[in-house]
């Protein structure tokens, strides 16, 4: 005759009666002290202030260059990377694991059909980024991907 295996459900129920029967809880063990971890919501509004600052650079380059019909999309980027600022308390820390740079990146070559790429790119990530935050910032990101979505089409195709 061959022996009868056990389920998974009695064997779980059988350990957790044994538990119980000898006394032992989880409260009884030590547990580790959790690293306190950087807020997500925090991590993620430096990483639009970056992409902002870096989306400003590009547009600034191109102004620069004579194409001042840009302005206006320049400074709405100039608003809402004001407005992810002042929802950053202590402006964005730099990364600890990397000094802080003493001069700007410089500015890749752009165009303005590099610049609508980028544009329509970064108006696909912020869908992504409103999962998990709160009503206040989600609101924030629809709205400056809204904009961004509306700059990839609204964007000189000459200038």
């Amino acid at each position: 005759m061959r022996p009868r295996s056990l389920s998974r459900r009695a064997v779980l129920a059988g350990g957790a009666a044994a538990a119980a029967l000898s006394g032992c809880d989880a409260s009884d063990t030590p547990q580790p002290s959790p690293t306190p971890s950087e807020d997500p919501e925090r991590v993620l509004l430096r990483q639009l202030i970056a992409d902002k600052e870096h989306t400003i650079a590009l547009y600034s380059a191109l102004i620069a260059g004579g194409a001042t019909k840009l302005t206006p999309f320049r400074d709405r980027h100039q608003a809402h990377l004001d407005e992810l600022r002042k929802r950053l308390p202590g402006g964005p820390a730099p990364s600890p694991s990397s000094p802080a740079p003493q001069t700007p990146a410089p500015v890749p070559k752009t165009s303005v059909s590099r610049l609508r790429e980028a544009e329509r790119r970064a108006a696909a990530l912020r869908v992504r980024q409103l999962a998990g935050v709160s009503p206040q910032l989600a609101q924030l990101i629809a709205a400056i991907g809204a904009c961004e979505a509306a700059h990839a089409l609204a964007l000189p195709r000459s200038t």
